[in-house]
């Protein structure tokens, strides 16, 4: 044993500093607040947003157009993403599900099928919406849609 493996006893050390309880704590006095002014007063909350009377970001911002709260967004997949799938996991049918597992779509998001690219596999495409021209392609490779 030696100086270097000494420590206090387990219970002995206080790790909290105690703010306000007098000067023997060394955190007594003003408490480490400073002196006087509105931060050093009890019950001081400053308003979210404040920037000490600057005009706050939120009102220098300009504001314009009109937010629909209805909107439905749609995650875009397109028949060469599909294409390529198909070519790598021999797929005859195409859900959300398939899509989910592969990556090309996160958990909620709600599907609808573009047409870039060129489609030549025969597949069902079950999915939430489909553009004019994928509805053209997958039919024209023999395929057939399913809207759910």
């Amino acid at each position: 044993m030696n100086l270097t493996n000494l420590t206090p006893a387990s219970g002995s050390v206080k790790t909290v500093k105690r703010i306000g309880r007098g000067q023997g704590s060394g955190r007594g006095g003003t408490s480490t607040r400073g002196h006087k002014g509105q931060k050093s007063r009890s019950g001081y909350s400053r308003k979210i947003g404040f920037e000490g009377g600057q005009m706050p970001l939120q009102r220098r911002v300009p504001k314009f157009g009109f937010t629909n709260i209805n909107r439905v967004e749609y995650k875009g997949v397109n028949l060469d993403s599909i294409q390529d799938l198909v070519d790598r996991k021999k797929l005859s049918e195409i859900t959300i599900e398939v899509l989910l597992e592969n990556g090309l779509v996160s958990k909620h998001d709600k599907v609808k099928i573009l047409g870039r690219g060129a489609l030549t596999a025969k597949l069902t495409i079950k999915a939430n919406k489909f553009s004019a021209s994928a509805v053209a392609a997958i039919e024209g490779a023999g395929g057939s849609i399913e809207t759910i």
